[in-house]
């Protein structure tokens, strides 16, 4: 299976480097086959931590493959960022949805199910599921 019909997905982290490494996690958990596309947007243009709408507008752009693209993000101020951006109407895909999901383990489990064809409602089930895995 070809990415051109796979929801994308953009990790949203206040470090840049959180965010390219949540990324290269869930993109290692997928197996094998075919990876869905996933970009991180971590991190201010400059470098520092926060969030940024430019870059989070331009990841969510990265990925839309027609299939929507679902949103993960790591603490509030992401959440309002995306919120805003979402409330603008033009500044993401059309079919783009802020998941509610853990960071780390959503992050997973979207990217595995998106790697499955999945529709995008399928892959927010499935981050959003990861609130109740138990480590104990």
């Amino acid at each position: 299976m070809s990415d051109d019909k796979l929801v994308g997905i953009v990790l949203v982290s206040h470090s840049a480097a959180v965010a390219a490494s949540v990324a290269e996690l869930a993109k290692g958990l997928a197996g094998g086959g075919t990876v869905p596309p996933v970009a991180p947007a971590g991190g201010t243009e400059g470098g520092g931590l926060g969030t940024s709408a430019e870059l989070i507008a331009a990841a969510a752009a990265s990925v839309d493959r027609g299939a929507g693209v679902a949103v993960l993000t790591d603490l509030g101020s992401a959440v309002l960022t995306v919120k805003a951006l979402l409330a603008e109407g033009d500044e993401l895909p059309e079919s783009t949805r802020l998941v509610d999901a853990p960071f780390v383990e959503g992050a997973v489990a979207a990217v595995v199910t998106a790697a499955t064809g999945a529709d995008l409602g399928a892959v927010e089930a499935a981050a959003a599921e990861a609130y109740t895995y138990r480590k104990v």
